[in-house]
Parts: structure tokens; sequence; C-alpha cells
């Protein structure tokens, strides 16, 4: 049997399909460029479904969940 050519993982709770060993950041750039540039940028960060940081450049697994959130400041009043 050989291994799938596609890997089904969530970003933002929006499903996508993409290729074997394709890393985190290419997942959300097929649904969200903009967003993508921007954790390039460092303006937004990548997190699990747990909401830890994670590392965008690493490989998906099947069924991972993202999320693409905004960069926070320590200190930063939360209101």
């Amino acid at each position: 049997m050989s291994e799938p050519t596609d890997v089904r993982v969530y970003v933002n709770e929006r499903g996508v399909s993409v290729p074997h060993g394709a890393d985190a950041l290419t997942a959300v750039r097929a649904l969200y460029p903009d967003q993508a540039d921007a954790i390039a940028a460092g303006t937004m960060r990548l997190t699990d479904s747990r909401g830890l940081p994670t590392d965008a450049q690493l490989t998906v697994s099947g069924g991972a969940i993202y999320r693409v959130v905004p960069v926070r400041e320590r200190g930063e009043d939360i209101a």
C-alpha cells in the first residue's frame, strides 16, 4: 500500500488538504495567504488546537488543528 499523497488538516476550523510532507505554513497559505504572510513577518502566530504556540515549519500530520492568532506584547492591557 502506498502513502497518501495528501494530508487533511484544519486551520481556523476550516479543513484543507495539503501534500504529504507539507509544513503548517503551507496549510495556512492554502486557505489564508495574508495570514501566512503575517506569520512569516512575525505579526501573527500559529498555535495548536490547545492554543500553544507551534512552529510553522513543522511537518503536518493528518487531523492536526491550527489556529492563527495575533502576536501580543507582554504587559499589554486586556480590556
